[in-house]
Order: structure tokens, then C-alpha cells, then sequence
């Protein structure tokens, strides 16, 4: 995504592996909460977002990897804690990894951020950024 590191951020990483263990990653699966973003949605859905919906022409779009409903989302991010795809800096001291991704059956990589409570956000990543190949080529040998 474009922003304020340019074209795409660097500063992204997953996690060494072996920096959560399995039953740290399971409980942050369980207690993690998906809140969507009305800037990542062109049909809102049962996101209950406020507005309900607002896309961006310069963000990526949920409705173009096919997650409509906000439990499919949940679902993605759950999966992303399971498998170890997330971040390995806390935010601010808290638990919570900035970064948990996921990759769809059709082979899209999901993006979610968070904050320090767990409440995460996500988008598709767009091809060409370099994180998604780095995603795409861990989950696949997980």
C-alpha cells in the first residue's frame, strides 16, 4: 500500500519463528477481533462500519478477494495467528503483533493491522508488493 514509507512499507517482517509459541499464538487467534475499515470496502456488508462504506481509489478493496462478511474476515485472521504469519514487534508493549496475514484459497494475501487492544483491520495486498511473495512463500511451506 501506498503511504507514508512510499509505494510499499519496509519496515514489515514476520516474525522470527519461534517468537510466539504455539499456545501464544493460539490465544491471541481466540482473543483477536476484527473491526474492518470503511476505506477497504465498496460493500460494507455486516462490517457495521461507520460510514458504511467509503473506498479509496488508492487502497486496496476486501469485495476484489472476495471477503464480504465480517466473520470470513475473522476467519483470515485467526488463520494468519495460527499459522505463525505475523509481525514480531509488540504494539506499544502490548501483546499484539502490528501485522497478522493470511493467504486466500485463490491465492491473495491478506494484510491485517491492529492496535494494542487486538482489534484488526485488512486489506488484499496488491501483487507487487515484495511482502506478499514473502507471505505467500511461508504459508505455503507451512
Amino acid at each position: 500500500m501506498a503511504g507514508r514509507y512510499g509505494k510499499f512499507n519496509p519496515k514489515r517482517r514476520l516474525a522470527v519463528e519461534g517468537r510466539f509459541s504455539g499456545a501464544d499464538l493460539a490465544a491471541l487467534a481466540k482473543a483477536a477481533v476484527y473491526e474492518g475499515h470503511p476505506h477497504h470496502k465498496r460493500n460494507p456488508g455486516d462490517y457495521g462500519l461507520d460510514p458504511p462504506a467509503r473506498p479509496r481509489p488508492d487502497k486496496t478493496l476486501c469485495d476484489d478477494a472476495s471477503v464480504f462478511r465480517k466473520e470470513d474476515a475473522l476467519d483470515y485472521l485467526r488463520r494468519g495467528f495460527m499459522k505463525g504469519a505475523v509481525s514480531g514487534r509488540p504494539i506499544d508493549g502490548s501483546r499484539w503483533p502490528p501485522n497478522v496475514w493470511a493467504v486466500t484459497g485463490d491465492g491473495i494475501v491478506l494484510e491485517a493491522h491492529g492496535n494494542r487492544n487486538g482489534a484488526y483491520h485488512g486489506y488484499p495486498l496488491q501483487a507487487e508488493d515484495p511482502m506478499a511473495a514473502e507471505v505467500k512463500k511461508f504459508w505455503n511451506k507451512k
